[in-house]
């Protein structure tokens, strides 16, 4: 019968030992560790490709279009009929450049002409500085980006990337 007693008694100690208190624990709010990020949809790239090229046909243009989504993956990219093959790619890595600078890449081009200490950004793999790219706003923050080449000229590709916006509902190239 003792050795029972000492049983029990030695189990509820050691139950009761084991057990730890909830309030002790750290307790670290999630978004400590996860954030939400608004992203543009294939729908919105749909949508904002239909308008781009929309302006484009205004201006007698087939252009390439590329729609990244807030992390830069591709969501979308299309060439124009008779566009040639190196547009494509442009248009994808102009779409990077704003989406990465936060800046439309015709600003960024003449910024980084008139700094010295920002002429070497043309020398990164994936940035190019050429115009035609934009990044797209919602709520104040960069949801994804737009580049658009072949329009002709600098200031027809900064004028076709900046049609890509739905504004609307509250997506624009401009902050």
């Amino acid at each position: 019968m003792k050795s029972i007693l000492v049983l029990i008694t030695l189990i509820s100690t050691v139950c009761f030992g084991q057990n730890t208190s909830d309030s002790k624990k750290l307790q670290l709010p999630v978004d400590t560790y996860v954030t939400s990020v608004d992203n543009l949809t294939l729908e919105a790239a749909l949508e904002l490709t239909k308008r781009v090229t929309k302006t484009a046909a205004s201006l007698d243009k087939k252009v390439s279009i590329a729609i990244l989504d807030a992390s830069g993956t591709t969501i979308l990219l299309v060439r124009g009929d008779g566009v040639g093959p190196h547009n494509t790619e442009a248009a994808r890595r102009k779409a990077f450049t704003a989406l990465s600078t936060k800046t439309p890449t015709l600003l960024l081009l003449r910024n980084a002409e008139s700094n010295p200490d920002t002429k070497n950004l043309n020398t990164l793999p994936e940035l190019l500085l050429l115009s035609g790219g934009a990044p797209i706003w919602y709520k104040g923050a960069v949801i994804g980006s737009v580049g658009v080449a072949g329009g002709g000229s600098a200031e027809n590709d900064d004028l076709l990337a900046k049609s890509a916006s739905i504004p609307e509902i509250g997506i624009t190239t401009t902050k």
